[in-house]
This record gives structure tokens, C-alpha cells and sequence, in this order.
């Protein structure tokens, strides 16, 4: 198999293609070869040397990726219900930027009939965020009204269709006039163009009494005013940090960091109880062992693929040996809906 593996922190240059043995199943695994990988902001990040999880589980060197989808090519002594040659989709924590990924076997699904490859491997880690923090954290009524960052990008566009779903009024934020309409046309009732407008003026004129939910991955460039745009009661969900890394280059700025580390609000529980307000915040790569959530979160979202009521995001294809130009185009901020590699 060929893999994409990143021997120590860095830029762009330390995405190396390697060829290493196929994998073998344990007995509750499948192999899978893939035909799409999702790309992912936090892969940049797990390059970059900033994520924790990926220090936590693997280290150097190490081979990121959370979602695939391709064919099954032999499963383990434990797995009867599932055979070579079934085209499935699924998760993993990490090692997924490869031709032949091998995972438990409760980590892989059918892929939806209203799906291709791409789109089904581009499905599963935005809307299981955007599933785990609308709906597990959040659980809006309906009514509500949400303030979603990023709203044009994979999670973002998750978010507005869940929303909907949910019975909610969503408003969405991008970064630049052409993600305007894919926003609008994933549920977005109003849409802020903070390229060209005031996003905090504009957002008060959208919701003058705050916003039941705000969804926000930016971190310290938003998080304050998110939190001050709150309605009362109110949730503030967290989860990422975008604005505090780079948009060109693909090498963290140390000293930003830092600037930002200390610039990003601390939330007080006294002022939490005080303005009936709560804060939250989630890291998803902590949970697919947790096979009740994923199995809850997936069949629901599922259901709704196949009654239509979700929709695959827009998707943009790389060959996977231009796994750097799609960190780099993910990272610029330009991007709509989901990146992949296709080997």
C-alpha cells in the first residue's frame, strides 16, 4: 500500500508518499481499499504538531486522516456480516491518508445510495462534529436561533442542514462574497459576508435578541463576541482554533500563538451562572471508541441521507499525491464544502 506519512512536525515538505506492507485484519477489524480520503482542517494541524490527540495516541512519525470510503478487501475472523467487495465508508483516528486502511469493524458503514465515493468520504467527520455539537451538546428547541461560523466550509455546511432539520433559524457567517450562496442554499436564512460587512453590527441586526446556539471553531478571533452575542440562556459550542494558526506558509507563527493563547477568553463559572449562560467545547477524535455515539449519531444521519433531507456538500478532488496542495488550498480559507484525495 502507499501512505501519506508526516515524520515530524512542519510544512508542506513533510508530507512523504511511502509504500509499506498491506495491512492484515484482527478479528474484529476490516481492510478497506480506499478510493477517497477526506481532508480535514485538523490534519494540517496534526502536521503542523499542535494536535493533541495525535501526540497522545501515535506520535512520530504518523499518518493522518479521519475518513475514507472505498471497498472492503478482507475482513477479520470475527466479522460475519460484512465481505470483500461491499463498498463501505467509515472513520479512523488517524492513518487514513492511505490506499488500505484497516479499522474495527463497528467504524464503517454502507455507502449511501445517493453518494459517490467522494462525497461519502468527505461525509463522516463533519457531520458527526456538527451532529455531536448541535445536537448532543447544544439540543436547540425548535425555534431556536444559531449563529454559525464557517458556514460555507464542511462543518459549517453540516451545521446549516442539521439545523434545518432541527426546526431551527440559522444564520450563517463566511469569509469572502462566493461562499454567500453555498450557505444560503444549505439553510442559511441570512447570511453575513464579514468580507464586506460588520459581522458583529450585521449579526445583532439579524437577531437583536442574541442567539439561543452560537457554533464557533475560530477561536480567539470570534469567541469573545460570540460569547457577548448569547441570548439568555444561552450556548456557546467550541470546536477549533482556526484564526490562531496560518493561512499561508503551513508553519505555525510562534509568536501569534502565544499573542493568541493569552488574548483567548477564560470563562468564568461565576459569570457563567450569573448571565445564565454555558460554554462547551469537544474534540471528536476522543470518541469513536465510543461505539453507542457513533452508532446513534450515524444511523440518524443516515436516515436523513436517505430521506433526502440531507445532502452531500460540494466536494473538490485532489490526486492523492497532491496531498500538500490540499492542505495548502484548506488552509488559505478559500475553500467550499469538503476537500479529498483520490489514490
Amino acid at each position: 500500500m502507499r501512505k501519506v506519512v508526516i515524520p515530524r512536525a512542519g510544512g508542506y515538505d513533510r508530507l512523504k508518499l511511502e509504500t509499506q506492507p498491506d495491512p492484515t485484519p484482527a478479528p474484529e477489524e476490516v481492510v478497506v481499499t480506499t478510493e477517497a480520503i477526506g481532508v480535514n482542517y485538523a490534519d494540517c494541524v496534526i502536521r503542523m504538531g499542535l494536535y493533541a490527540s495525535a501526540k497522545e495516541y501515535v506520535g512520530w512519525p504518523i499518518t493522518p486522516g479521519f475518513e475514507f470510503a472505498g471497498t472492503v478487501s478482507a475482513v477479520g475472523a470475527s466479522v460475519t456480516d460484512l465481505a470483500p467487495g461491499a463498498r463501505v465508508f467509515g472513520v479512523t483516528r488517524f492513518g487514513g491518508y492511505s490506499t488500505h486502511v484497516a479499522v474495527p469493524r463497528h467504524q464503517v458503514f454502507p455507502v449511501p445510495a445517493r453518494f459517490d465515493m467522494a462525497q461519502a468520504a468527505g461525509f463522516p467527520s463533519v457531520f458527526l462534529t456538527a451532529y455531536y455539537a448541535l445536537l448532543e451538546l447544544a439540543h436547540p428547541r425548535p425555534g431556536s436561533t444559531l449563529l454559525v461560523h464557517s458556514a460555507a466550509g464542511g462543518v459549517g455546511g453540516a451545521l446549516l442542514q442539521l439545523g434545518r432539520i432541527a426546526g431551527c433559524r440559522t444564520v450563517g457567517v463566511v469569509g469572502s462574497s462566493h461562499k454567500v450562496e453555498a450557505a444560503r442554499a444549505l439553510g442559511a436564512e441570512v447570511v453575513i459576508d464579514k468580507s464586506r460587512e460588520d459581522l458583529w453590527r450585521a449579526a445583532e441586526q439579524a437577531s437583536p435578541r442574541g442567539y439561543d446556539v452560537v457554533l464557533d471553531a475560530n477561536g480567539v478571533s470570534t469567541l469573545r463576541e460570540s460569547y457577548r452575542h448569547l441570548a439568555r440562556p444561552g450556548k456557546l459550542v467550541i470546536y477549533g482554533f482556526h484564526s490562531m494558526l496560518p493561512r499561508a506558509g503551513g508553519r505555525p507563527n510562534w509568536v501569534k500563538l502565544a499573542v493568541d493563547f493569552l488574548r483567548t477568553p477564560r470563562f468564568d463559572p461565576l459569570q457563567l451562572t450569573n448571565d445564565n449562560t454555558s460554554v462547551l467545547a469537544f474534540n471528536l477524535s476522543y470518541l469513536f471508541e465510543r461505539k453507542d455515539v457513533l452508532a446513534e449519531a450515524m444511523g440518524r444521519l443516515l436516515g436523513w441521507v436517505d430521506e433526502g433531507r440531507i445532502t452531500p456538500l460540494a466536494v473538490t478532488r485532489f490526486p492523492f499525491e497532491r496531498v500538500a496542495d490540499a492542505h495548502r488550498a484548506l488552509e488559505s480559507g478559500s475553500t467550499v464544502g469538503k476537500l479529498v484525495l483520490v489514490p
